[in-house]
């Protein structure tokens, strides 16, 4: 039997305040809001990839065991985009040579982190 398609793909994290999750990820990061739902908005990340965000109350504080990865070949420009936006990643952008990645992190306004990341690894799709 062959496997079903996936056409698209859409994360969905929870915030108490979606209003300030909105300002970062539509201002701070220029992420085009593709649906708003008043208590759930979604955004594209990349073509056929989104990342939402539902109101909640009762959401842990602080998120606990999540990274959400935007793979990117401009890591750099990435880390002087949200520089100049006020933002202070947890450090520099560095390679990790166990993974052969270059990357650095940065927390949202929500406490979740996000890792801009360039794959060095031949065998990641892309590279």
């Amino acid at each position: 039997m062959t496997r079903p398609p996936l056409t698209q793909q859409v994360t969905f994290l929870y915030t108490r305040d979606l209003q300030q999750t909105a300002v970062f990820y539509e201002q701070t990061l220029a992420l085009p809001l593709v649906l708003d739902q008043e208590a759930c908005r979604i955004y594209r990340v990349a073509n056929d990839a989104f990342l939402g965000f539902c109101r909640r109350e009762d959401v842990p504080q602080p998120p606990q065991g999540i990274i959400f990865t935007f793979v990117t070949p401009a890591v750099d420009e990435w880390y002087a985009f949200l520089v100049a936006r006020g933002q202070k990643p947890d450090n520099p952008p560095q390679l990790n040579p166990t993974y052969n990645i270059y990357h650095f992190f940065l927390r949202d306004p929500n406490g979740y982190i996000l890792e801009f990341q360039q794959f060095r690894d031949p065998a990641w799709p892309g590279v």
